[in-house]
């Protein structure tokens, strides 16, 4: 596929990656921002400004107060937080000592905490207030945990915040006596500027625990030229600059969020304006106020932007560009028409496809060749195949199989799994257990889970074409499809839908399974619809379908 790729690699680009300050690990780049451009705005969190140079000490404070405590190479730390600059800042402190940052996701209650401590034997925790009561009730407390570090939110509001306030950014601050307080930490401890010796392309640096469509969560292991990697790629087949302003809204803990709102303003050098999570008013505000260029978002938030009331009376024409994932809603040509239309000319496409396994984005969209319902081409460096999942066979372009992903940002393998490492990862090849296939251009197309794939009287269907006709219903907000089983026909769908609150009592569930009826094909077509107020899914937006099972 290499000279059909390379036949709509943008002109604009280069056709090898080079990194900006060379290969090392991008808590040196924290370090040469703070050098080379000490005045100029790193992150703005409701307000708040923190310059590179002011930045760069409160990292330098943190290694001290880590080093004190006695961590060092190898150990597992553990991030517990919603958005915020502790967040960052601990994250770049762990990476100083070539310790390992273990993403611990804020919703994650006393039984999920437990296991993921256990299974990574975390020796410190860095937690929100709010969250160390689930840290205190564990049933199997960790061996291995030292310390925990809590930390209130608010410490880094400016005196007039100027978006709006999520809630637990305006908790009032606790003492623990059993924890050390961030703030305390960063006011109080002496810097230590110099960095542990590092292998970049060996050490890891990241534990990033999988959602799993079956058993328990896997920790995959990636070394830190995976960051550097897939954050120089990203970074460059996007154009991002140094003078851009980003806005991050993802979750830090989830893989995407760290490379838009973790990785990418280090390596560029650009101002970030960050949020603790999303909120329609407040992310219109922060686009409008700050002049953001650029924002990674998810479909859903797009929608909500442009639904918002009296929006086309808001100035969003700051933006350029606008990465976007397709979770519960696609990014469709339609879609992006009409944010088009409210920002005055910003692009808004497909982000990218990857997984934990592959620090993400192995694909980009082409701007001047974008191809909506695709995941974009291969980015720098970076092999996909098709097989099929039987034979192992490379299957030619049209052909749906397994996705499978080669390129210097892949894993080292699962903590403690080395059957499932050896099932994954084969002679560097990543096997996704994703089903997809790649067009005649070279644009990749992602299907489903191999093992969330509906076998209907013979027929395999992926629940995100079904979800994908179905959201074509002009009453259709969101929906995730399942298969059941049937007597008859082995398995058949089930759709789960959420209306638009104008729809709402207007349509009966027996006229969607007609409407699906009349547009899909006969072994696709929901046999059942469920309509619900919401679905469950990750912080990042992703939809459980396994909770749906359950």
């Amino acid at each position: 596929m290499e000279e059909t790729v390379n036949k709509y690699w943008p002109s604009s680009l280069p056709k090898s990656l080079s990194y900006r300050l060379g290969e090392r690990p991008l808590h040196e780049y924290v370090k040469e921002n703070a050098k080379k451009k000490p005045e100029k705005n790193a992150y703005n969190f409701y307000g708040r400004k923190l310059s590179w140079k002011e930045f760069g000490l409160q990292i330098d404070r943190f290694v001290g107060f880590l080093k004190n405590r006695g961590v060092q190479k190898g150990d597992r730390i553990g991030l517990y937080l919603q958005n915020c600059p502790q967040y960052i800042i601990a994250h770049y402190a762990i990476g100083r000592l070539a310790a390992i940052v273990v993403p611990i996701n804020p919703m994650y209650k006393e039984s999920e905490l437990e296991y993921v401590l256990n299974e990574a034997e975390v020796k410190g925790v860095i937690a929100g207030q709010e969250l160390y009561e689930r840290l205190t009730n564990i049933n199997r407390p960790t061996s291995t945990l030292q310390f925990i570090v809590t930390t209130c939110y608010a410490d880094y509001l400016p005196e007039h915040p100027t978006l709006p306030l999520p809630r637990e950014l305006i908790e009032d601050k606790h003492n623990f006596d059993d924890t050390a307080d961030m703030k305390e930490i960063l006011d109080h401890t002496a810097p230590i500027s110099e960095s542990s010796p590092i292998d970049i392309w060996e050490d890891i640096g990241l534990m990033v625990f999988t959602s799993g469509t079956t058993g328990r969560p896997k920790a995959a292991m990636l070394p830190f030229v995976s960051a550097l990697f897939k954050t120089a790629a990203t970074s460059e087949v996007n154009q991002v600059k140094e003078d851009d302003r980003a806005l991050a809204v993802a979750p830090l803990c989830h893989i995407a969020g760290m490379v838009m709102g973790v990785n990418l303003p280090v390596y560029r050098g650009c101002e970030c304006v960050l949020l603790t999570r999303f909120d329609t008013e407040a992310a219109i505000s922060a686009i409008e106020k700050y002049r953001i260029t650029t924002w990674y978002s998810i479909a859903p938030m797009n929608a909500a932007i442009i639904n918002a009331p009296e929006v086309a009376q808001r100035d969003l024409t700051s933006l350029k560009r606008n990465l976007a994932t397709s979770f519960g809603i696609p990014v469709t040509k339609e879609l992006a028409r009409k944010w088009s239309h409210i920002t005055d000319g910003c692009l808004l496409y497909e982000a990218a496809y990857g997984l934990s396994e592959t620090h993400t984005c192995d694909t980009f969209m082409p701007v001047d060749h974008i191809k909506y319902g695709s995941c974009g081409i291969p980015t720098y460096e970076t092999q996909i195949k098709i097989l099929d999942p039987f034979t192992s066979e490379v299957l030619p372009p049209d052909e749906q199989g397994e996705i499978v992903i080669k390129n210097p940002g892949v894993f080292k393998g699962y903590l403690n799994r080395p059957e499932a490492t050896s099932e994954t990862l084969k002679d560097g090849w990543v096997h996704t257990g994703d089903i997809g296939m790649l067009d005649k251009e070279g644009y990749l197309f992602f299907s489903g889970r191999i093992k969330e794939m509906i076998k209907c009287s013979g027929y395999s269907v992926f629940p995100e074409d079904v979800e994908s006709l179905l959201n074509e219903h002009e009453g259709v907000l969101q929906s995730a499809v399942i298969g059941v089983p049937d007597e008859v026909r082995g398995e058949s769908v089930k759709a789960f839908i959420v209306l638009k609150p104008s729809i709402a009592g207007k349509v009966t569930e027996q006229e969607m399974i007609d409407w699906a009826k009349d547009k899909m094909a006969a072994y696709k077509y929901p046999r059942c619809v469920e309509f619900r107020e919401e679905l469950p899914s990750t912080s990042s937006g992703k939809v459980l379908r396994r909770k749906l099972k359950d």
